[in-house]
């Protein structure tokens, strides 16, 4: 198959990640970003793992020149800012719907069909984004919300069954981002269903991916019918393709089990999946893996790879157990400092960690759509350089 995308170019450094942003360029992205050939910003990964913070992005870009804070690159900034936001005010409400969908949800099934877990729904736009995302663990937006349309609103697949299997093979998967996006598609985060047609792809996407003829090349109005009703479409061929596997567990010989001497009366450093920059001199970097969080979302090997080898080179000490035996180890340390993030246990989320570096005026209270999000954390803003300092960056 050909690839738009090669793993490879998600390097597991500061320095890929600060190659990517130099990369960019916001007037060709703000012209081409719905193409799945575009000028994308390909950053993701590196934000999700914590190699770059938003006030990072947008310093980076305002190097270029100065941007309005309206530039549709500023937006796509708010819009991870945003998820955050929920998740922090929902918690695990994010991982239920949030308010009524299209349909019941007796209506949609609890298990992703096994034709769409292979890619062999007989859809091209389907089946070239399912082996694209097994293949580099990456995928445009746009094929994203394609994916999770026809998956939600033609097959009648709940969306948690979804999302679930999406952010287990994304480089980039971020619970979220990857959950209240698939919920936004649903309607069950939006007011309406996302739908998406032939003529969409076509503009949109090469033509291997173009599915002419097909269930979807009709009007939004049949589309909007269909995902209305409760039947599913029919299933496609199913065999001949398959998953690769999940793994609750990192690649064997690289961790150890919490050690609390090795850390005793030292000054620690604390690593983990969501804060992979570089650490700062002078402690005893000790780099952890949740083994509770990862019996409940396993990861691709390429996923464990990107994260598992900066871990390497940046860490002193690598260890794996559960978020309490490693916060019972580091309490034998003489001061442990980090990075918090909404992906910790609550275990570690109580050791002194700072909050994450946010670029947006936090609101005050909790806002139900990105629209109000929007206008409470931009109010009087005009140009995007007044974003950066909020929070004393």
């Amino acid at each position: 198959m050909s690839q738009l995308f090669e793993f490879d170019s998600f390097e597991p450094t500061p320095a890929a990640a600060q190659a990517r942003l130099a990369a960019v360029r916001p007037a060709a992205y703000a012209r081409t970003r719905n193409a799945l050939d575009g000028a994308v910003t390909r950053l993701s990964p590196y934000l999700t793992h914590g190699l770059l913070t938003l006030p990072d992005v947008l310093q980076g870009l305002l190097q270029r020149g100065p941007l309005p804070v309206q530039h549709k690159l500023v937006y796509e900034l708010g819009w991870r800012e945003y998820f955050r936001h929920v998740w922090q005010h929902q918690g695990e409400g994010i991982f239920a719907s949030l308010h009524d969908g299209v349909l019941p949800e007796a209506a949609y099934a609890r298990e992703l069909p096994p034709d769409i877990r292979a890619g062999r729904t007989g859809l091209p736009v389907i089946d070239r984004a399912v082996r694209e995302l097994y293949a580099t663990g990456y995928l445009h937006n746009h094929a994203r919300m394609w994916l999770a349309s026809y998956v939600v609103h033609l097959r009648k697949v709940h969306w948690r069954a979804g999302a679930d299997w999406l952010y287990g093979h994304l480089l980039d998967g971020d619970l979220a981002s990857n959950h209240l996006s698939w919920q936004w598609v649903a309607g069950t985060g939006s007011h309406k269903p996302y739908l998406f047609n032939a003529d969409n792809v076509a503009r949109y996407a090469p033509a291997p991916w173009h599915s002419p003829g097909s269930v979807i090349d009709t009007d939004y109005g049949t589309l909007d019918e269909l995902a209305r009703r409760a039947e599913a479409l029919p299933a496609g061929l199913a065999a001949g393709g398959a998953e690769p596997p999940l793994q609750a567990t990192p690649p064997p010989g690289l961790f150890g089990p919490p050690d609390a001497s090795a850390a005793a009366g030292q000054p620690v450093w604390l690593v983990h999946a969501w804060a992979l920059a570089e650490p700062p001199p002078g402690r005893l970097r000790v780099g952890v893996l949740d083994a509770d969080f990862h019996a409940r979302w396993p990861w691709s090997a390429a996923r464990w790879r990107f994260v598992t080898t900066r871990m390497q080179a940046c860490c002193d000490l690598l260890w794996w157990g559960s978020a309490s035996q490693i916060a019972a180890a580091l309490r034998a340390a003489a001061s442990v400092n980090g990075v918090c993030d909404a992906h910790l246990a609550r275990d570690w989320q109580l050791l002194a960690l700072a909050p994450a570096a946010q670029l947006f005026r936090p609101p005050a209270r909790h806002c139900t759509s990105f629209s109000q999000f929007w206008t409470r954390a931009t109010k009087g803003v005009i140009q995007a350089a007044e974003l950066v300092g909020l929070d004393g960056n």
